[in-house]
């Protein structure tokens, strides 16, 4: 399973496990104090074990610190003694009241974030903007014929906005390689509101962010609930992490956990496997890493191969939360 997949119908190709870097944002910005500060040595270490593990690809966002996360990214590959061009970098541009003329004049800052790595997929975060998605496209067309960028993508789009990106690129020559969204044993919405359908359809990438739900299928949370009020940001005020979200989400935790130990693997590494074989080469997924430990438990999903009656048993006791 550790093969890679392509990114839609676009030539670029992944490891089915990239990394994802919002939790570099230095603890500042819009969204980045959902996360503690990771300090950069340890986002070094994050990353050189990443690719250590097999991973080739990293996933940031312009709103991420306002561009902290791009530039310790860059640092730590810079470390790691990566040179341009051998991993590849997904970033994003943040369309809160902004409109699509904003994606051609704020590249130049992403790439001097990023520097000297080249942006290979760059992503609208979200579709609630002062343009229109067409419109959106179009500006991300442009950065591809001018080979600013390499492909485009969406993230936290609707089926049918999803459907409009793509038409537009359509009309450029080129697809709509992925639409990032949240997608995981405990949120399974894009099956029901027609996003998965419509990705299959197309030939759209899922890339699937917060895949163990922000750590709760690792099960350490049931385990010991007082550990979430010592997190830093508000994810400890989330409904998932209360007593009744964690009373809901114990049955999935348990035969996650029974699987794993089962295979002597971790329940993270088997919610993993899940998404990764579940809808064949359709998902990819990107779990986060504030420990270098975490990357470990993350990339062996790649070589963890479930039988069919466990994915079976796994859709079955998670149906609630599609």
């Amino acid at each position: 399973m550790s093969t890679r997949r392509r990114l839609g119908r676009t030539d670029l190709e992944v490891t089915p496990i990239g990394l994802g870097c919002w939790q570099f944002s230095g603890g500042s910005g819009a969204v980045g104090n959902f996360w503690g500060t990771v300090q950069q040595d340890t986002v070094n270490q994050i990353v050189a074990a990443s690719l250590k593990g097999g991973v080739d690809w990293f996933d940031t966002a312009e709103i991420y610190g306002k561009g902290q996360s791009e530039e310790a990214l860059a640092r730590a590959l810079a470390a790691a003694g990566k040179k341009p061009g051998e991993v590849i970098i997904a970033t994003k541009w943040w369309p809160a009241l902004r409109t699509a003329s904003s994606i051609q004049s704020t590249i130049g800052v992403r790439q001097a974030k990023l520097s000297p790595y080249p942006i290979d997929l760059h992503q609208v975060h979200h579709s609630f903007s002062f343009s229109t998605a067409t419109a959106e496209m179009n500006a991300m067309a442009a950065l591809v014929k001018s080979k600013q960028i390499r492909a485009v993508g969406v993230s936290n789009f609707s089926a049918r906005a999803m459907r409009t990106a793509h038409a537009a690129l359509q009309a450029h020559g080129l697809t709509l390689a992925t639409n990032q969204v949240q997608y995981s044993l405990l949120d399974r919405n894009i099956e029901r509101s027609g996003v998965m359908a419509a990705a299959k359809e197309l030939g759209i990438t899922i890339i699937a962010y917060s895949p163990l739900a922000q750590g709760i299928l690792t099960g350490k949370f049931h385990d010991d609930p007082k550990l979430i009020a010592g997190s830093a940001g508000p994810r400890k005020f989330l409904p998932s992490f209360r007593k009744r979200g964690l009373e809901k989400s114990l049955p999935v935790v348990t035969e996650v956990r029974a699987i794993a130990q089962a295979h002597g693997t971790t329940s993270g590494q088997v919610a993993l496997a899940w998404l990764l074989q579940v809808h064949g080469d359709t998902v990819v997924a990107i779990p986060g890493a504030t420990k270098p430990n975490h990357v470990d438990a993350n990339v062996g999903a790649m070589g963890l191969r479930l039988t069919p009656q466990e994915l079976s048993r796994l859709d079955e006791v998670s149906r609630r939360f599609i």
